[in-house]
């Protein structure tokens, strides 16, 4: 029996070459749908439970903190979603054993990576907070949720490994089980810590990596139990690093790790300066980054769905599938974006009451609102972009693109804006939300030039 033939047979490796392309594709990311509905959901929980039931300098600590904590969790997702690309590419070819040599190299590659960003962030924990302009009634919950967060990295990347390696070989199905195990769990303890035991953001934090821990858990048993179907045996031996393996999970995760990097740093750089405005500045700021996932629910699902599906036609050499792919997701996604502005737009008192009553929090909604709206109809274009340039694995050019929306273009324009032309608060929140359209434009360029047409591909170098 061919390799190719014993990939597509195994139960858990599903063929997104073949079929009619906007019905796979909506097939395949409905589910990524729902879990990221899920994981939005318990992040969301986190904040209207604390803003609620703690106060907002409590929420301004979960949001503020939320996102340095982001950082480091998104710099190891930049080597999990190398991962599903090299899984994907070689799913495409049929190459069972090189899937194989990839998930053990992958599972050890970012336990030590976890390990590494475990001590930086414990480290530097004040120094972050200071660098973040915390205010300071926040101060103290916001080292308690940084710390707590951080004692939980390797549960979290474990977490991502499992589900990035699972959408590689074509599977929405099982990552959306364990997000649901992880989200059910988190707004469970989330209640119990929160409001009955009063721990305020340190409950918040600890709920949140117990749940993504237990699903974690869960899911290295289940495909223990399926360690045939799953393609690896889990014995200590296949974790040792392939050398082959590990020279393109670098080659094609540094990039996407600097660019996921990239876009956080100048992110918490804009954060500190709006800090400096006080409490309500920064729980709105939290909040509309809360909302951001909210859009992200459609954009990342079909992103993620599309790299997989371009990496799997593109390694079976079907490029011809790939425009298909990319204008059914920017019809999806430019629809939400739509209407998720209109909603913010003339609603933004009611969508922010639902954090936080605080009457500043709310008055400040009404001149958040247009940069929102702005921000928002940029998700879209990206995600269809950025599905052809990592499925193929152009890490460089998403590397560059990053670099552009964060330290060129967000920290440029929320500086003109917001201090050197004197907009204040609105120009930081202007600044930023213009920078995703900078990213949009480079990868669409890229895209319409039908370059990718004639790339190589990462697995073939």
């Amino acid at each position: 029996m061919k390799e190719g033939v014993a990939v597509k047979e195994t139960t858990m490796a599903r063929d997104l070459t073949v079929g009619t392309v906007w019905k796979q594709l909506l097939l395949f990311a409905l589910p990524f749908m729902l879990a990221n509905l899920l994981q939005t959901l318990y992040t969301m929980v986190d904040a209207v439970i604390v803003g609620q039931f703690v106060g907002a300098e409590a929420l301004a600590a979960v949001t503020t903190c939320g996102t340095l904590v982001e950082f480091y969790t998104l710099t190891g997702m930049g080597f999990a979603s190398a991962g599903q690309i090299v899984v994907a590419q070689f799913i495409g070819k049929g190459d069972s054993k090189a899937v194989s040599r990839t998930i053990g190299t992958l599972f050890s590659m970012l336990l030590g990576f976890a390990v590494t960003m475990s001590v930086l962030c414990l480290l530097l924990a004040d120094v972050q907070l200071g660098w973040l302009n915390v205010p300071a009634e926040s101060l103290v919950a916001g080292r308690y949720y940084t710390m707590t967060s951080a004692c939980g990295f390797v549960l979290v990347y474990g977490y991502n490994c499992v589900s990035a390696i699972l959408r590689g070989m074509g599977d929405s199905k099982r990552p959306l089980v364990f997000v649901a195990i992880a989200s059910g769990m988190n707004v469970a303890l989330d209640l119990l810590f929160v409001v009955g035991f009063h721990w305020g953001a340190f409950g918040a934090a600890l709920a949140t990596i117990m749940g993504q821990g237990f699903s974690f858990l869960v899911s290295i048993i289940y495909l223990y139990r399926r360690r045939d179907a799953f393609g690896f045996d889990f014995k200590l031996r296949s974790f040792n690093p392939d050398k082959k393996s590990l020279g393109l999970l670098l080659r094609l995760g540094a990039p996407m790790a600097l660019q996921f990097s990239a876009i956080i740093l100048s992110m918490l750089y804009v954060n500190s300066c709006i800090n400096v405005y006080g409490v309500a500045a920064t729980a709105v700021t939290g909040i509309g980054s809360k909302l951001n996932n909210v859009l992200r629910i459609v954009s990342n699902s079909m992103g993620t769905a599309g790299s997989a599906m371009v990496a799997q036609c593109v390694g079976a050499g079907k490029r011809e599938r790939v425009p298909k792919v990319v204008n059914c997701i920017l019809l999806v996604c430019q629809a939400e974006a739509v209407l998720c502005a209109l909603i913010v737009f003339f609603f933004p008192r009611q969508v922010f009451g639902l954090f936080n009553r605080d009457a500043e929090v709310l008055a400040l909604s009404e001149l958040y609102r247009g940069a929102a709206a702005v921000g928002y109809l940029t998700f879209g274009l990206r995600a269809a972009y950025n599905s052809v340039v990592n499925g193929i694995g152009f890490a460089s050019l998403g590397m560059v693109s990053g670099l552009m929306d964060g330290v060129v273009a967000r920290i440029g324009l929320a500086v003109l804006l917001g201090s050197v032309l004197g907009y204040g608060i609105q120009g930081y929140w202007y600044g930023s939300a213009l920078a995703g359209a900078v990213s949009a434009a480079i990868v669409g360029c890229y895209y319409y030039s039908g370059k990718w047409k004639r790339r190589e591909l990462i697995t073939q170098k």
